[in-house]
């Protein structure tokens, strides 16, 4: 038999080599503390640093004709925006443009200088919805309304450098939002537009309520525009003044139909009348105006004629007891709960509790009548 012979010694492979030289590195740093323990006690490779790009940052100076030439630049691709006239515009040159503005510490001309150019294209603007007859108001000013966001979404594609460096660390408005802010001011704000958006939109509701068909699909986009801008805006430009007409359109309006109605009608009328208000501000306002818009009408429709209605001679609740009308005693009911100032089933109770008191009166005194003529009867005999 041929012996056994012994395996030269096998010599480690590149591969092995660098292994061992890892271990042996991560053991050196886990000797000095720098490398925390891993499972069973062996050392662990050391966590990746976060990796984060930064821009580049070069001490190139640069004199104020490149930055004036560079800001005109912008400054006609944001009125061509504005034109519609984008297709012809490198938006990947004029991005590196607003690029190297703030890179070389000149944010604050741009800032400005967006500002002001965006105030003057909307003066323009202005103007124009100003000129607009109140038959196409509206229609006007919500289709400059959505030309200007979407020029704003470009000019914010285009600076869109800035207002993650420029803006965020010196705390300025985003480039949208001071585009819209800017519409707030120029347009909505001005004298010619304020009042005459109020009146021409309180106008259409009030037509609705008359029975006329209007456009509700404007009406909202006016809504939503405002909301849009601010809920001070919509609060200030729309819901106090549309609250107000609405409680002095059921004021007068109430008033005259409880005096030429009996309860029943008037209750059929409120109850339509609530419906109503409840479908106009699901199809065009905000959400938080509906309970305030249920408010007021609730206030002009029913509180301010629950005594009127249950007093009524013929017609009140009385008589609806007295002739079993109980569907308008269940529409009273249904209306005077959603009154909780004064309270309106308190009314319903006290006059119930005093129909019943004279009706227990009477029939005690009935009762009484009968008894003293069955005496004298027997007593006659």
């Amino acid at each position: 038999r041929c012996p056994t012979r012994a395996r030269p010694p096998r010599r480690p492979g590149s591969g092995e080599q660098t292994s061992t030289h890892a271990r042996r590195g991560v053991a050196a740093a886990h000797r000095r503390g720098r490398v925390p323990p891993g499972p069973r006690g062996l050392p662990t490779m050391p966590p990746k640093a976060k990796f984060e790009i930064k821009p580049f940052r070069q001490a190139v100076a640069v004199d104020d004709d490149y930055v004036r030439r560079t800001w005109t630049v912008l400054r006609d691709a944001i009125g061509q925006i504005f034109a519609h006239n984008a297709s012809n515009l490198s938006f990947e040159e004029l991005y590196r443009n607003g690029y190297n503005m703030v890179l070389h510490k000149h944010g604050d001309r741009l800032y400005d200088g967006l500002s002001g150019a965006v105030t003057s294209q909307l003066q323009t603007v202005a103007a124009a919805v100003e000129s607009a007859p109140d038959a196409a108001f509206l229609e006007v000013l919500i289709k400059r309304w959505d030309d200007h966001k979407l020029s704003m979404i470009m000019i914010r594609d285009i600076l869109m450098y800035m207002d993650r460096t420029y803006v965020t660390v010196n705390k300025k408005t985003p480039v949208y939002e001071l585009g819209l802010n800017a519409f707030r001011d120029v347009v909505i704000r001005s004298a010619h537009v304020r009042d005459r958006l109020v009146r021409i939109v309180l106008g259409v509701v009030e037509r609705e309520r008359r029975g006329e068909l209007v456009d509700r699909p404007r009406l909202r986009q006016v809504t939503a525009m405002l909301a849009e801008l601010g809920k001070d805006v919509y609060a200030r430009e729309f819901e106090r003044p549309f609250l107000e007409a609405t409680s002095d359109f059921y004021r007068r309006e109430s008033a005259e139909v409880i005096a030429n109605n009996p309860a029943s009608a008037y209750l059929e009328y409120a109850e339509r009348r609530l419906e109503e208000e409840g479908t106009r501000a699901a199809h065009y306002m905000d959400p938080a105006t509906e309970p305030k818009l249920r408010a007021v009408a609730e206030r002009e429709l029913v509180a301010h004629h629950m005594a009127a209605i249950v007093e009524m001679e013929h017609s009140g609740l009385v008589p609806m007891l007295d002739h079993g009308r109980y569907g308008d005693l269940a529409r009273m009911y249904a209306l005077f709960k959603r009154v909780t100032e004064p309270h309106g089933l308190s009314i319903v109770r006290d006059v119930l509790a005093h129909h019943a008191r004279e009706q227990g009166k009477a029939l005690v005194r009935a009762a009484a009548g009968g008894a003293a003529g069955a005496g004298g009867q027997a007593e006659g005999k």
